[in-house]
C-alpha cells in the first residue's frame, strides 16, 4: 500500500492558542485555508477540557476579535480591572489601573480549553484542516518546501512549516538562551474570605513572585493561582492537606483577601528562560516554540499571540511569491526582534531580581513605591504588557 501524501501551504505543528491563532489570521488575511492544515498530537476533547488558567491581554483580546473568537470566550473571561505589584516584607507598592488607559480590562483571566474552543471554531468555520491526535516525527526541508513524516504513515508536503507546540521548560530541548531560575510554579485556584473583584495580585517573595489572577466561578470570586517557589518547597506544598496549604499561603501572600478558605487540586511544573530567534528558508517558531518564559506577568501566551499575528500577516503577502516566503521569514524575525527582546528582557530581570534575598531588596520596595508616583513610568510598564513592544 502507497503511503498517502497530503500537500499544503502551511503546516502548522500545533494546534494550541497560538497555532490556531496563527491558521485562522491568515485565513483571515486572504489565505486560502483549504491549503492551511494544522497538526496536534491531542484529541481535541482532551485540548477542550484543559483546566488551566491563563491571562489574555487586552492586545490579545483584540486579536481574538478579530478571528471572530472572542464572543465565545467573554461570557467566561473575568476581567483584569487592576493589578497590585508588591514586595513581600518591604514597604512600597504599586497599583495599575485600567481607567489610566480607557480600556476596559488591562486583561482578561480565562480557561485555556476555553480559549482553544473559540479558536477551533473560528478555524472551523473558515475551513482550515486539523490532523488530531497525529504526532510529527521528522520534518525534512528542501529548497522546494518541507515534508512532515506523520506517526499514522502519511506524509505532509507544505511550503512552510510552523513550530507552535513548545511543550514546558523541564522537557525542552536546550536552546540558544537558556536559564533555570531553580523555580517551580505551583497552581490552583483558592478563594479568599474577602475578595476584591477584578483585582489583580503579583506579590514578589524570597523565591519567587506569587500571582492570584480573579477568575470567577460558580462558587463565586475566586483566584488563578500561580506561586513560584524553589523545587523542594513546591513539592512540599504539593503534599500537604488542604488546610495547612491555605494556611502557608496566607502566610505569603498576607491580609489583602482575608482568609483563604479553599483550594483545588493542586498541580505544578518547572520554570525557565528557553529561546531561540533561528529560522530557516522555510520553517519558524513562534510561541512557546521560539520562547519559552517565566510566567511572571503573564506574558508568554501574548507574546506568542503577536507573533502569530506579525507572521500572518506577511505569509498572507508572500506566501504566492517567488521567494516570498523566505523573505516574509526574514522580514518577521526583524519585525518581532524588538518586542520579544523587551519582554524577555523583563521577564527575566523579574523573575530574578525580585526573587532574592540581600541588601538591595529594601531599594526595590521603594522603586515600586516610585513606580506608582512617576505615571508616565507605570504607563509605559502597563501598555508594555498589554501591547508589547510597539
Amino acid at each position: 500500500m502507497a503511503e498517502e501524501t497530503l500537500s499544503v501551504d502551511v503546516a502548522i505543528c500545533g494546534a494550541g492558542p497560538v497555532g490556531l491563532a496563527l491558521a485562522a489570521l491568515m485565513a483571515r488575511r486572504g489565505v486560502d485555508a483549504r491549503r492551511i492544515a494544522l497538526v496536534d498530537a491531542k484529541a481535541l476533547g482532551q485540548a477542550i477540557s484543559d483546566p488551566r488558567s491563563i491571562a489574555l491581554s487586552w492586545g490579545s483580546r483584540q486579536l481574538l476579535v478579530d478571528v471572530g473568537a472572542w464572543a465565545n470566550v467573554q461570557p467566561h473571561a473575568t476581567p483584569i480591572h487592576q493589578i497590585h505589584v508588591s514586595r513581600r516584607g518591604h514597604l512600597g507598592r504599586s497599583m495599575m489601573d485600567r481607567a489610566e488607559h480607557a480600556v476596559d480590562a488591562l486583561g482578561y483571566v480565562a480557561r485555556y480549553g476555553d480559549v482553544v474552543d473559540a479558536l477551533v471554531r473560528a478555524c472551523d468555520r473558515a475551513g482550515v484542516q486539523t490532523l488530531r491526535p497525529v504526532r510529527v516525527t521528522a520534518l525534512h526541508e528542501d529548497r522546494d518546501g518541507v515534508v512532515l513524516d506523520l506517526d499514522d504513515g502519511r506524509k505532509l508536503h507544505a511550503k512552510v512549516a510552523v513550530q507552535a507546540e513548545g511543550g514546558v521548560f523541564g522537557e525542552q530541548a536546550e536552546r540558544t538562551r537558556r536559564r533555570d531560575y531553580v523555580q517551580t510554579a505551583v497552581i490552583a485556584r483558592v478563594s479568599g474570605s474577602q475578595a476584591i473583584p477584578h483585582r489583580a495580585f503579583e506579590r514578589f517573595t524570597d523565591e519567587g513572585p506569587l500571582a492570584l489572577l480573579p477568575q470567577d466561578g460558580a462558587d463565586g470570586h475566586q483566584y488563578a493561582l500561580v506561586w513560584c517557589v524553589r523545587p523542594e518547597r513546591a513539592q512540599q506544598l504539593l503534599d500537604l492537606g488542604e488546610p495547612e496549604f491555605l494556611r502557608q499561603l496566607g502566610d505569603a501572600f498576607g491580609e489583602r483577601l482575608g482568609t483563604f478558605t479553599r483550594a483545588s487540586e493542586r498541580a505544578a511544573f518547572p520554570l525557565g528562560l528557553n529561546a531561540d530567534p533561528r529560522f530557516s528558508a522555510r520553517t519558524v517558531a513562534i510561541g512557546n516554540a521560539a520562547q519559552t518564559l517565566h510566567p511572571v506577568a503573564g506574558q508568554g501566551l501574548n507574546l506568542g499571540l503577536r507573533d502569530a499575528a506579525v507572521l500572518a500577516r506577511l505569509l498572507a503577502r508572500g506566501i504566492d511569491q517567488d521567494h516570498g516566503i523566505a523573505d516574509a521569514l526574514a522580514r518577521f524575525a526583524e519585525e518581532r526582534a524588538r518586542d520579544r527582546g523587551a519582554i524577555i528582557r523583563t521577564t527575566d530581570a523579574m523573575a530574578r531580581v525580585f526573587a532574592n534575598t540581600g541588601p538591595l531588596q529594601p531599594l526595590f520596595g521603594l522603586a515600586l513605591a516610585a513606580l506608582d508616583t512617576v505615571k508616565p513610568a507605570r504607563m509605559l510598564l502597563a501598555e508594555l504588557m498589554m501591547f508589547g513592544r510597539r
